[in-house]
Parts: structure tokens; sequence; C-alpha cells
């Protein structure tokens, strides 16, 4: 069953050039033409849509209130609309007051303490971790098992990556952030490495960061196939292709989004002079964006269509738009419901 629905029902429901025309009392010819290419694939992953339906289904089994432990994905306007459903956040399971309800573990992952603290406390735990950041967890084991000191590509503190690190025992993986990370690292055997990534990496950073590593350490061996996940790879794309024809572009998504961040630097690596990261309309600097004649729009992993929509409805009323859309890449991918929510 899928639940994922986002104000559809007001700005999500309507046609962006529509709502665009909705003006502020402007006629049309007081506003200055400016073309808006949306950049495609943008917003929801399968990774996802997958915890936000977690969330969802679990209310309407069990009925509210549902706990989740973390943001179940970084976006405010996500994290609100859930709430307002009866979905409880907490930061730590001893704010869960018993077992009466479940306790739901965010897209990004947990390390294994804490559905270990679940089952000793008999709370009834449902895992909405990526399967692509779960990947990464049992890339980490398996080299840990072989013998193999693992190195995790990374950003510290967040939660994927503690809870990537909280897969192994303490000492088991070191958090390489920076090439001087790297030229720091002094292990016991440069022949028994291994690396992995985060998920939501900027591709071209992480690139150069695995080159230096495998250059130091050509016996270190990596996964088969990229960890970065294959919307952060889409969207940084898009983005790329789009970044360097527009005067100007908006990334939609929230501060603490690793991808949505990388998205805005990607941006401003390919050559596009004014950009911003923003959640919402009412966040936008429009003294940043006088006199643009063309602006590119994507959305973070985590940001729904319908802020992208609210957004193109701001400009609307500021400038006479015309929509366009660059479309690089088709997705299809779609992960199941855990076990314990599927339908009988």
């Amino acid at each position: 069953m899928r639940f994922t629905s986002f104000g559809e029902e007001n700005l999500g429901a309507d046609d962006p050039c529509r709502l665009a025309r909705r003006g502020n009392g402007f006629s049309m010819s007081d506003r200055s033409p400016l073309a808006i290419t949306l950049c495609a694939p943008r917003g929801f992953c399968a990774g996802v849509v997958r915890a936000i339906d977690v969330v969802q289904e679990a209310l309407a089994r069990h009925g509210a209130p549902v706990y989740v432990r973390h943001e179940i994905v970084h976006n405010k306007f996500v994290v609100d609309s859930l709430k307002a459903k009866g979905a409880v956040f907490v930061k730590d399971l001893a704010e869960v007051p018993s077992a009466a309800h479940p306790v739901i573990f965010s897209a990004h992952g947990v390390p294994k303490s804490v559905p270990a603290e679940a089952e000793r406390r008999g709370l009834a735990a449902i895992d909405a971790t990526c399967p692509l950041v779960t990947k990464v967890h049992r890339e980490a084991e398996i080299h840990f098992r072989r013998g193999r000191h693992v190195l995790l590509i990374g950003h510290a503190n967040h939660p994927e990556v503690i809870g990537t690190m909280g897969q192994l025992p303490a000492g088991a993986v070191t958090l390489i952030e920076t090439v001087a990370d790297l030229d720091r690292f002094l292990p016991d055997d440069p022949l028994s490495l291994a690396y992995v990534t985060q998920t939501t990496l900027s591709v071209d950073d992480t690139a150069e960061l695995v080159a230096a590593l495998r250059l130091k350490f050509p016996a270190a061996l990596g996964p088969q196939k990229q960890d970065i996940c294959y919307a952060t790879t889409n969207r940084q794309e898009a983005v790329k292709a789009v970044a360097g024809e527009v005067d100007a572009m908006i990334v939609v998504g929230s501060p603490n989004s690793s991808n949505s961040q990388r998205l805005r630097e990607v941006a401003e690596r390919a050559g596009c002079a004014i950009t911003q990261l923003a959640l919402r309309a009412s966040e936008i600097d429009w003294k940043r964006f006088e006199g643009i004649a063309s602006l590119g729009i994507t959305a973070g992993a985590s940001a729904p269509e319908t802020l992208v929509d609210e957004i193109v409805a701001a400009f609307g009323e500021r400038f006479e738009i015309t929509l366009t859309t660059r479309k690089l890449a088709d997705e299809s991918v779609f992960f199941p419901l855990p076990k314990a929510l599927r339908q009988d």
C-alpha cells in the first residue's frame, strides 16, 4: 500500500503554471520574463517514499501515537506533516514510554545498539532504514569479519554515518572526511583495508577522495558498485546539466539534508552564480534574484513536490514565467515495506 501524500489536496494538486498565475495584484505585463527549468529527476527517492509510508502505515494499523527515533527523513515539512497525523519524534528510545505503540527507526539507519535496546525494553521496533544504507552496513560487516579495517568516507555526526559506524565495534571503523584525514591515517596493516561511503555525498568529491585513498593504499577493497545512491547521483547530474545555463538555482530542501546541501554545492561548482537552498518560498532571499532571466529548480531526495510547486508559484507572483523540464534519467526503483507492515 502506498500512502505518501503531502499537501496534494492544496498546493500539490495544482499545476505550477496555474499557481504562478495567481498573482499578488500585478498584471502579467508588469512582470519581467523568467524562464524556469525544472531539473529531473528531483525530489523523493524510493528510500524516502518507503520511510514515510512506513510511518503512515504504522499509524493506519496501530493508531496514534507512533514513535519515530530521529527525523524519519531530513525535511521539516514532512516531519511536521507526520506529527499532525500522530507521529511523535524522539531523540532517544528513553523517550518512548512503553511498548504499547511501535517505534520506527529513521531512513538514515541506526547503530546496532539501538535495536538491541528496543528488544531489551520489549518495544515493537520497525526498521525504516533505506535498503541502500543497509547495503553499506552489510558491506562494512563483511569486511570486518574478514579481518579488514574499514574506512568510512562521510560527514561526521550525520545520522547515516553514526549508524554505519555503529554496526561494528569501537575502533573497527575510521571516518575519512578529507584528504587531510587520509594523510593522517596510519593503519596497522595497509594490506587489510576496505572502504565504504555515505550514500548522499558529492559524487565528484567522493571520486577524488577515493582516488587519493587508492593511490595511498592500493590494496584497499571498495564496493563492487559505488555506495552513493542512484538518487543522489541522478539529481546531481541533472543539476550539472542545468546550472551552467541559468542565472540562478534554487534547491528545495532542508539545511540538515546532506543530499540537498550537495546539490547546492554542485550547482555552484557548475558555474551558477546565484544558488540558494530553501525549504519554503518564505525563505527565498528575493534581493539575490532581482534581474535574473533564467532559473533552475531542483529538490533534494527528501523534499516533496508540493514545495517545488509553492516556490514556482512564488516566482510567478514576481515574474512572467515559462516552465520547461530537463530530464536526464528515469527512476523506477521501488522498495517494499518491512515485513511487519506488509498486507497479509
